[in-house]
């Protein structure tokens, strides 16, 4: 694996701003959509010991594999649970047993696997227009920009004081705004008493091993969408985050390595893991830090905090989530307005492939869903027949290194 640069010693003042990037990016993913694994659990009819078991394994999945990627290419390669197979599973384990689930885990991740092995998802990725990606990305992720300021309509005080705080460290100390308004958010909650954590107990995850089943129905059923919605979902858009800020690393070693762990730990419970989208934007743009050669502490930063979570299993994940949803939604969409910017920026950047890229843009945000199959995928789909149409043809293949970045490195987002 490449990366953009080559790797410089990291000083102890390095640290601080990509490590607190890997954390807002943990606190994001369990505070904003981890109660789908809960849910799903409760429909799966799971007791508090595979429920925990199923928490221990995707945050230990997670967290090692984004270390191993992050330390071998020296890039931001974040890792994350698959969000749409978790809320896609809230429905299909209503009617197929958790062994028969566990079977399908397995043959999913099998398939990731093959995938990357087989170096097909790479040659994709290169087919996609630096415009159209970066559309795309802005697409995505404007939901989340919109989140932040919606937040004053739900809990205007707390909102208010995040996003004011946002502007004034802009305005006194760019690189410290993502930092500031976190430890600012998060007094403010224990001042007014909204973080309760007298009941914490911290109690060790014990793994439960459970024996899988394999059968016609759960392949059809549960394996076959799984690896769909994952594969578009978040190893797209994933790939499309980390090329936008520039980093160069082959989807190949990415989607091998997270099936391998999605394989292993599927016994245990994890349904499956991968590449993030909206929680690696926080990490691969430059409020992580202002040099892209030292994104990737981010990436073991995020790792380790996952492995924390995983030790301590549901007790841990649970104090993420009761966090109040305007706190998560703000801090989220303040952390990515940068990478929002950026990424139309560069969207709108080429006027050759202009309005292709403002078509993909428009086409992510309105998040269609057809098929079962999420926005991300769609929005790629109109983008990129709607580049063939303009243009005549089918987008060529383009060399890794060519994709332009969201940003350069004398802004200031």
């Amino acid at each position: 694996m490449s990366s953009v640069s080559a790797p410089s010693s990291v000083r102890g003042s390095d640290l601080l701003h990509p490590v607190l990037a890997g954390l807002i990016s943990v606190i994001v993913n369990y505070g904003g959509t981890f109660i789908l694994v809960f849910q799903a659990a409760k429909v799966a009819g799971l007791g508090p010991e595979l429920t925990a078991s199923w928490v221990w394994s995707i945050s230990i999945g997670v967290g090692v594999t984004g270390i191993i990627l992050s330390w071998a290419s020296r890039e931001p390669v974040i890792t994350a649970w698959s969000t749409p197979a978790a809320a896609f599973l809230v429905t299909a384990l209503a009617t197929t047993s958790y062994a028969e689930a566990v079977g399908a885990y397995l043959v999913s991740a099998a398939a990731f696997v093959v995938l990357g092995l087989s170096g097909w998802f790479e040659r994709v990725i290169r087919l996609i227009p630096p415009g159209v990606a970066a559309g795309l990305l802005a697409g995505i992720l404007l939901q989340f920009g919109i989140g932040a300021f919606g937040g004053m309509s739900i809990d205007p005080l707390l909102a208010g004081v995040l996003i004011v705080a946002y502007l004034v460290f802009k305005r006194f100390s760019a690189r410290y705004a993502v930092v500031g308004i976190l430890l600012l958010g998060l007094g403010f909650l224990l001042v007014q008493d909204r973080v309760d954590l007298s009941e914490l107990r911290l109690e060790l995850a014990t793994p439960v091993f459970t024996m899988p089943v394999f059968s016609l129905n759960a392949l059809l059923s549960v394996a076959l969408p799984l690896f769909l919605i994952t594969l578009t979902g978040q190893y797209m858009p994933g790939m499309l985050v980390l090329r936008n800020d520039g980093f160069k690393t082959s989807a190949n070693p990415i989607v091998t390595v997270t099936g391998l762990g999605s394989l292993l730990m599927a016994p245990f419970g994890s349904h499956a893991f991968n590449i993030a989208a909206i929680t690696a934007a926080i990490c691969t743009g430059q409020e992580s830090h202002a040099e892209p050669s030292k994104r990737w502490i981010s990436g073991i930063a995020a790792g380790v905090f996952y492995i924390l979570v995983g030790v301590f299993g549901v007790t841990l994940a649970a104090v993420f989530m009761a966090f109040p949803a305007t706190f998560i939604t703000t801090l989220a969409g303040l952390a990515l307005l940068g990478t929002i910017g950026g990424s139309l920026a560069s969207a709108m950047a080429d006027t050759k492939t202009r309005e292709a890229s403002l078509i993909t843009f428009l086409a992510a945000a309105a998040n269609i869903n057809l098929l079962g199959i999420g926005g991300a995928f769609w929005g790629l789909v109109i983008g990129l027949a709607a580049y063939a149409l303009l243009h005549g043809r089918l987008p060529q293949r383009t060399a890794a290194s060519t994709v332009a970045p969201a940003s350069t490195e004398g802004s200031t987002r």
